[in-house]
């Protein structure tokens, strides 16, 4: 079983990690990558989820097991979000706090 995660832990992680890959960026690229080619790194990797969700139902003929990537991929696509809502200026606990409350009202009865 795994341990629960401190969702602001997981943010500061995240934004750790972001950093050492701007790193790598500038070494290979000669500058950090923008906020779109962060968001379009994250939509292939949503893309991903997509495909590698269909192999493990059954439904798309990928090979071998998907699970471990499929996972992977999971994780790394809440990580983006993470990335891409602080690189806007977007508080992430704000943002999904709001989409909640919201949507639990909606579905009130």
């Amino acid at each position: 079983m795994s341990e629960e995660l401190n969702f602001t832990e997981v943010i500061a992680r995240s934004e750790k990690i972001r950093m050492l890959y701007h790193e790598l960026e500038r070494i290979h690229h000669g500058s950090e990558w923008t906020v779109e080619e962060d968001a379009l790194a994250f939509l292939t990797d949503a893309g991903l989820v997509g495909r590698l969700t269909m192999s493990q139902q059954g439904r798309w003929p990928k090979g071998g097991a998907a699970n471990e990537e499929l996972s992977h991929k999971l994780g790394e696509s809440i990580w983006w979000l993470i990335i891409l809502a602080g690189r806007m200026d977007i508080d992430i606990n704000v943002a999904l706090e709001g989409f909640l409350s919201k949507t639990e009202k909606l579905l009130k009865k």
